[in-house]
């Protein structure tokens, strides 16, 4: 056995520490000084105490040592084993630092100078090189960022250096660009970046147009948020004489614009993906391309790669052509302008039927005035204007038809979570002023049926070399798939358990479609009940992570056995990444470097999560600024989640989430019985559960940390 070092015990005699295994891993570290460290392909992480971090910081890739291994089984409620391991080690060697950034609060005394660190996952302050922090303009008080540059052994602090002066806390350019510094994302571009953006031609040739199919005489339109400015995806439509509909799904051809190896495709890799923060988007790419070259605006020429199918009035597939395309938008609408011609045409001409779709001649013949449409010239919209019967049929066929496609993908096993979005509405300052829920209606779901139509499409076309029969080639070519494996079952037979205690039968089958259906089943039992929040919730966290990978495995929760990601290239690279393989797999190319894009693929998922992470945190921030001034006042809530510190509570209407804490009810001593997913009470025996509804008082709003804390009034159950 391999001793990771000797120690003496009693009366000298040495001691050997075993060691189970070495592993090198990614440390997430927390603000007590403990960390995790985070093994690739590993379900378990290792946890290490602070006085065994050997000065490891966040991020930072390590080699640790296995010291304690903890294996215990049990059998479930259904008798099945189940076995869970818990690892405890050493980090042995810091292999690599991060260098991202810290943020924390500027502090000076003389010639000396630190970064007192605000940071959920940074607990030690930063020794800053005082002459350098001046010369960047850093006054006391400030926030500002920080990369370690150094922690030698025996010093008390990590050394580093500024990256970055941020502002005065509380400013809202302030904390939005700390969060983005917290994450390691950038707010602006290079200024090499930007001129090269600048260069790109925006002219199109006639060489260039001719080796495109033109769809420019064809009816095309957007439909897009209203705030949008980046219109990457159009529809275009056609009505054939046999009856079938050819419907053209273009999009954005960053490709043809963004040079592999430029600058600007050196920074887009980087960022990966474009981030939405509350008040504000950073693009994937500058300005000059994300807004205007490759931006689909109404009634200019614009290069698309496309996916083009016949549709019959059942939504059948009948044939496919994928390819580079020339369109022009006649039309650009945003999602309650195309929900207001659908419901003041009398909702979708597919309605519930099965056998398919008929499509207008409208109720009442030529369409009357529609409210709030946007003109065909894409100018402001006003309050009742006359559309063309060409437009309006064109959008009511397409519902119908995506109800169609959304009905099959359901019967095939797809997973409907289907839950509101909370937004937080803010001033022209950045102010939080209320929040409020954004639902889908069938404007959304058109678009997004027709995007996952072409998405799985060329996933399909590339999978099966091109013969669009399902079933994947032998030697099919290395391609960037979006991929999302089957759920656990262990944790599926928990979510059955405890769907039990509120009288639900969830059926048996744990895997594949069968799965799918009886999760889709419990959350249609549940609906209107106070216990479909914790259904979903429990649900979601059995779910597998979606990612991006060379490795195909399907996508288990659209129940597609091929996907990609194609229709969304300004804002997302691996979208870029399948338009290229894309068109050198059309022009008969050899299959490209396995191992290099299954690297790009991780990248790609890595800063898909950072994005998710920092957006998150910029609307976690606002909600706690939006409740400071509601500190002292009740509200009705639901508990939305339970752990053995505390339990979170949802509060209506905002759906805003705080802890209350375990230790702070003072009615009863509450105990976390983790088998069932519940509180109970030592004295009472009173129960609390997932979904129940309480009464809270704000307590605390904390905006440096981002945490709420709610005291329980009464339990209303």
């Amino acid at each position: 056995m391999s001793k990771l070092r000797r120690n003496h015990g009693k009366g000298g005699k040495p001691r050997s520490k075993r060691v189970f295994a070495q592993e090198t891993g990614k440390v997430q570290m927390t603000r007590d000084g403990f960390v995790f460290v985070i093994v690739e392909g590993q379900d378990d992480d290792i946890f290490v105490p602070a006085s065994k971090t050997r000065h490891a910081l966040d991020g930072d890739t390590v080699r640790v040592a296995v010291t304690r291994e903890h294996i215990s089984a049990a059998r479930d409620s259904a008798g099945q084993k189940t076995v869970s391991r818990r690892r405890e080690g050493e980090i042995i060697e810091v292999l690599h630092r991060s260098g991202r950034q810290f943020v924390g609060v500027f502090h000076s005394v003389g010639a000396q100078a630190w970064v007192l660190m605000q940071s959920r996952n940074m607990p030690y302050d930063i020794r800053v090189d005082a002459e350098q922090a001046a010369a960047m303009g850093a006054k006391r008080g400030m926030k500002v960022s920080a990369v370690v540059d150094r922690w030698d052994r025996g010093d008390t602090y990590p050394s580093g250096h500024l990256a970055d002066v941020l502002g005065m806390p509380g400013d809202n350019e302030t904390e939005m660009h700390a969060i983005l510094a917290e994450f390691d994302l950038p707010y602006r571009f290079p200024s090499e970046v930007e001129n090269a953006a600048d260069g790109i031609s925006d002219k199109i040739s006639p060489e260039e147009i001719k080796g495109r199919r033109d769809f420019r005489d064809v009816l095309t339109f957007t439909i897009d948020p209203a705030d949008a400015k980046d219109f990457d995806d159009a529809l275009s439509f056609k009505k054939l004489g046999n009856g079938n509909f050819e419907v053209g799904v273009h999009i954005a051809d960053v490709s043809h614009y963004v040079v592999p190896g430029s600058p600007v495709d050196k920074e887009a890799r980087e960022r990966g993906t474009s981030v939405y923060l509350v008040d504000r988007t950073v693009p994937m790419l500058p300005e000059k391309l994300c807004n205007k070259l490759c931006s689909l605006r109404p009634h200019e020429d614009k290069l698309t790669f496309s996916v083009v199918c016949e549709i019959d009035p059942k939504g059948n597939i009948k044939s496919r052509w994928i390819g580079r395309t020339i369109i022009n938008s006649d039309y650009r609408f945003d999602y309650a302008q195309a929900q207001d011609i659908i419901e003041s045409a009398g909702g979708s001409p597919f309605g519930s039927s099965s056998s398919g779709l008929t499509p207008p001649p409208l109720r009442g013949g030529p369409p009357a005035s529609v409210p709030r449409v946007a003109r065909p010239s894409g100018g402001a919209p006003a309050d009742s204007i006359i559309l063309p019967e060409d437009i309006v049929t064109a959008i009511l066929t397409l519902n119908g038809l995506a109800g169609i496609f959304k009905r099959k993908r359901f019967e095939a096993g797809a997973v409907n979570f289907e839950r509101p979005e909370m937004k937080v509405d803010i001033d022209e300052k950045g102010r939080p002023t209320g929040v409020h829920q954004v639902f889908s209606k069938e404007a959304n779901w058109l678009i997004e049926e027709f995007m996952l139509l072409a998405n799985r499409t060329v996933a399909e076309f590339v999978a099966t070399a091109g013969q669009m029969n399902g079933v994947t080639a032998k030697n099919a070519k290395t391609f960037v798939y979006r991929i999302h494996g089957e759920p656990n079952g262990e944790k599926l037979a928990g979510l059955r358990d405890f769907a039990k205690n509120f009288g639900y039968q969830m059926g048996e089958e744990l895997q594949g479609a069968a799965a799918a259906r009886n999760i889709n089943a419990l959350m249609q039992q549940a609906q209107g009940k106070p216990e479909l929040m914790a259904f979903e919730d429990i649900a979601l966290r059995c779910m597998a992570k979606a990612c991006y990978s060379t490795d195909n495995i399907g996508h288990y929760g659209l129940a597609f056995k091929f996907y990609t990601h194609f229709t969304s290239p300004i804002r997302r690279y691996p979208d870029l990444m399948v338009h290229r393989l894309l068109a050198i797999y059309l022009h008969g190319g050899k299959s490209q470097d396995g191992p290099y894009y299954e690297g790009e693929c991780q990248h790609a998922s890595d800063r898909e999560l950072v994005a998710a992470d920092a957006e998150r945190t910029s609307v976690k921030y606002k909600l706690v600024e939006f409740m400071q001034d509601k500190v002292g006042l009740e509200f009705d809530g639901h508990v939305s989640g339970i752990t053995e510190w505390g339990m979170y509570v949802e509060i209506e209407p905002t759906k805003i989430e705080g802890m209350v804490s375990l230790r702070e009810i003072r009615s009863d001593f509450f105990e976390f019985d983790e088998d069932h997913y519940r509180l109970v009470g030592k004295r009472t025996r009173k129960v609390i559960r997932l979904g129940d509804a309480v009464r809270i008082r704000v307590k605390d709003a904390n905006l440096e940390q981002r945490l709420l804390d709610y005291e329980l009034v009464e339990n209303l159950r």
